[in-house]
């Protein structure tokens, strides 16, 4: 593993009005780490995905992609350079009225200068990928909730990039879906080398794909380190936040 990080958030803050959501975040990625980010519900977790990808405009701080500041690129640079970054979406975001084909087909299409033939192949690639060879020609409506964050999850490898966001990857799936998701963030890393950033309240989940975990509370990172460290950690909101996901671990029992 490379000393350099991939990624470096730097002092990032968000505020809205008077309402802080972000306050001071430092967090880096290193290449084909899993990078989970934890908290409680509402406390800016997926926020904090929107301002990486700068969907929203922090109101200070740095977010450093392979040496280049995000906040600081005009917006030509700024599209170029999230080419290399994939976001894979809560609700999966795939467009209605278009069929999975059509779907995975469109970061190409406007970001590429691929051919259709080239376009079929990829997209044929990451079907295959994610076990959905024959989903190509059906509609998002005609999904599980499952297949459709796996297209989500093709659509955002169609660029090839080197980082992947995901926001609640297993969030309103059922334990199968949610082991081929996360046996799909390993498969990435080991087999292809990306690096990716997950965040997700689904503890299980968070243990079965993480090489690093942060806990994001009240706009802080409270902690970061490995998840062995995270389990022993004496701060109090995590213990509180562990031993709640122990006893629902307990009651379905």
């Amino acid at each position: 593993m490379s000393d350099k990080p991939l990624l470096q958030m730097q002092g990032i803050k968000l505020k809205f009005g008077e309402k802080t959501i972000l306050d001071g975040v430092d967090l880096s990625v290193q290449p084909k780490e899993i990078l989970v980010i934890m908290g409680l519900s509402g406390g800016g977790k997926s926020t904090l995905l929107s301002v990486l990808l700068r969907l929203l405009e922090p109101t200070a701080g740095k977010v450093i992609f392979k040496d280049k500041d995000l906040i600081q690129l005009h917006r030509r640079e700024l599209n170029q350079t999230r080419t290399h970054i994939g976001m894979v979406f809560q609700n999966a975001a795939l467009v209605s009225s278009m069929t999975v084909g059509e779907n995975l087909a469109l970061p190409l299409r406007e970001l590429s200068d691929k051919k259709p033939d080239e376009i079929e192949k990829a997209i044929k690639e990451r079907l295959d990928l994610v076990d959905l060879a024959d989903a190509k020609d059906k509609l998002p409506d005609e999904l599980s909730g499952g297949m459709k964050k796996r297209v989500g999850l093709a659509r955002a490898l169609m660029l090839e990039p080197e980082l992947v966001l995901f926001d609640e990857p297993s969030a309103g799936l059922d334990p199968i879906a949610t082991e081929r998701i996360d046996d799909l963030i390993l498969e990435l890393r080991d087999k292809h080398n990306v690096t990716s950033i997950v965040v997700t309240h689904e503890m299980e989940s968070a243990f079965a794909v993480a090489s690093r975990m942060a806990f994001l509370d009240k706009g802080k990172i409270i902690f970061d380190g490995t998840p062995d460290e995270f389990k022993k950690s004496d701060n109090d909101v995590i213990k509180k936040f562990l031993e709640s996901y122990l006893a629902h671990e307990k009651e379905k029992d």
